[in-house]
């Protein structure tokens, strides 16, 4: 019940996960190997989209504590639940769709894009929690 209670607060992630299956299994237009607009393109593009997705992860949990709490576990389970992802639709692009591959380096990126996600939460926090110590210190 209490997951359930949970992800109720987790719906732009979900809907963010399933834009990223949906971009990431669709026929996109042959354009030899420079990608879109320049080479690593689409490894940028992955970056963003698990960047996005981390931080939305972290916006639902916050909303669901009510409050800023910093967690290491809370890290942890983002951590695994965006790495299931992104493992995800690496093996869903192999298995299903002949027109898409899946690459060791798109999976890099993603995580990539969710360190820097991870990183961008701790220190928010960090600043958050500083703001915190110099008022209770004023009182």
């Amino acid at each position: 019940m209490n997951f359930i209670k949970a992800l109720k607060y987790q719906g732009w992630a979900i809907a963010w996960s399933i834009f990223i299956l949906i971009l990431c299994c669709i026929k996109t237009p042959d354009s030899g190997s420079s990608g879109f607009f320049f080479e690593g393109f689409d490894k940028m593009v992955h970056l963003g989209f698990f960047y996005v997705l981390t931080i939305l992860l972290f916006f639902g949990k916050i909303r669901y504590q009510r409050h800023y709490r910093f967690s290491i576990i809370t890290i942890f389970k983002i951590i695994l639940i965006t790495a299931f992802i992104g493992a995800a639709i690496e093996v869903v692009q192999m298995v299903f769709f002949p027109y898409r591959s899946a690459e060791l380096w798109d999976f890099a990126s993603d995580m990539i894009g969710v360190m820097m996600g991870v990183f961008s939460y701790v220190v928010l926090h960090l600043a958050d929690y500083g703001k915190n110590n110099k008022n209770e210190a004023v009182k």
